[in-house]
């Protein structure tokens, strides 16, 4: 083999090895019997931003950790109407949910307070680099040119897979539930998350 093709190929595969070393090779999904990475998170409920705990919230019960693409988006207004109508349910069982996507927070505070989705039920936090995403194992997938959400707006910020875990108060994860291979419904998601939590 000609010496600069050699030499070529050694800094390939040097660099391949090391971008694998450092972590940016993609995760795996975090499964069932994982323990769940705690984060803190900017976040809105009702329209008004705090920073949300995972620590904290588990210290009260379980809690449903919902990854979503994008608020105003179909899938997923239908996803939290859906956990806002069973909101009172998610209580009665001691579970908190929180709503974890690439939006930026101005998006989540009109989103968190709208009577249609979230209805201030439940708050949504704002994860707007995938760092969140990636402690799950979930990669953050790049903005598509010209995708509007349901208001007329474009989006611009990248997507979060569809990715329910639900978390037991002890910190280890109980279900994971993925629309891309589970094939469910976004509304299955919180049926799903709900007859789970009853259980624990």
């Amino acid at each position: 083999m000609n010496k600069k093709y050699y030499h070529l190929s050694f800094l390939i595969v040097s660099f391949l090895l090391l971008i694998t070393q450092s972590g940016f090779a993609q995760s795996t999904k975090l499964s069932k019997g994982d323990v769940a990475p705690v984060f803190t998170a900017q976040a809105s409920l009702a329209g008004s931003e705090f920073d949300f705990s995972l620590k904290q919230a588990l210290a009260k019960g379980p809690v449903v950790v919902y990854f979503y693409p994008s608020a105003y988006t179909g899938g997923c207004d239908l996803e939290a109407h859906t956990f806002a109508e069973l909101k009172d349910k998610f209580t009665a069982a001691g579970a908190t949910i929180i709503g974890v996507s690439a939006d930026d927070i101005q998006r989540l505070n009109a989103f968190s307070s709208d009577p249609n989705y979230c209805a201030g039920k439940f708050p949504v936090a704002s994860d707007p680099g995938g760092k969140i995403a990636a402690t799950y194992g979930l990669t953050l997938m790049p903005p598509k040119v010209g995708i509007k959400d349901v208001r007329g707006q474009e989006l611009t910020h990248g997507f979060i897979p569809r990715t329910t875990f639900v978390i037991n108060k002890d910190g280890k994860i109980v279900a994971v539930f993925s629309s891309e291979t589970d094939h469910i419904s976004p509304v299955q998601h919180v049926e799903k998350s709900l007859e789970i939590v009853k259980g624990l």
